[in-house]
């Protein structure tokens, strides 16, 4: 069977998916585009709801005319394969090593931070008020296959979240480097650090500033320019801490 009408009800739901976070919301579900990412949901062990491809590709999944397929699909090239996943929230997040967004409302800037939490060895990343959906497909995209191996939370607060929380604020606390020196010289009289939340605001305002009080720690990453992109931020501070938990 080939899908051949542009009114097919599965590709209305695919372009309903893309185009509509509480459609998203509603159903529960996102799509991922691309080989590449459908073969990274594979190596992860995702079970994709439908796949979908390009008729006479000899790829996986119920053909569609290539033409209908690009028109569903949100690449600017078009793509020969796409799939519906169901959506993974984590209920009860844990360390060692995890990331807190507040108001990172680029859904790039969510998917890069994915990408550089897999690469650091993070637990999970939580999306705070103000976050882009981790499952929009700028963010699916821009994780490169990262929203498949790393779990993502919803938090209201930072209460909730494991080991000593690091805000990263511009210009304010130590520069992070400084933070730990060794895994046996923390901020905890001596104890070694097991677990750690680095908390990331928004580009531009940062973080709020009762997160910032509620934090353990206020690190920052010294810089010759005014301020760095949320996620190239996030990246460099995950490498720093990654190197400073115990049993990383």
């Amino acid at each position: 069977m080939t899908i051949t009408s542009s009114h097919n009800r599965k590709l209305k739901e695919i372009r309903k998916l893309r185009m509509r976070k509480r459609w998203r919301e509603r159903s529960g579900r996102f799509v991922a585009e691309g080989e590449d990412l459908l073969a990274a949901a594979d190596a992860a062990g995702w079970t994709a709801v439908e796949r979908y491809c390009a008729a006479g590709s000899g790829l996986t999944g119920l053909e569609v005319e290539s033409e209908l397929l690009a028109s569903a699909s949100g690449i600017a090239s078009g793509t020969r394969a796409l799939a519906v996943y169901d959506e993974r929230w984590l209920a009860a997040p844990t360390g060692p090593l995890c990331v807190y967004l507040h108001g990172v409302q680029d859904p790039g800037n969510v998917g890069a931070i994915l990408r550089s939490a897999e690469a650091f060895g993070a637990s999970y990343v939580a999306l705070g008020k103000g976050s882009a959906d981790p499952f929009s497909p700028k963010a699916v995209r821009a994780s490169m296959g990262a929203i498949f191996a790393v779990p993502v939370a919803r938090a209201d607060s930072i209460d909730g979240l494991p080991g000593t929380k690091v805000a990263l604020v511009a210009g304010r606390g130590v520069p992070l480097r400084e933070l730990w020196t060794s895994t046996s010289d923390s901020p905890k009289q001596g104890d070694i650090v097991r677990a750690a939340t680095l908390l990331v605001g928004a580009e531009r305002e940062g973080l709020p500033e009762d997160i910032v009080q509620g934090a353990d720690e206020v690190a920052h990453i010294p810089i010759k320019t005014n301020s760095l992109n949320a996620a190239m931020a996030a990246s460099i501070a995950l490498y720093e801490l990654a190197h400073r938990i115990s049993g990383q």
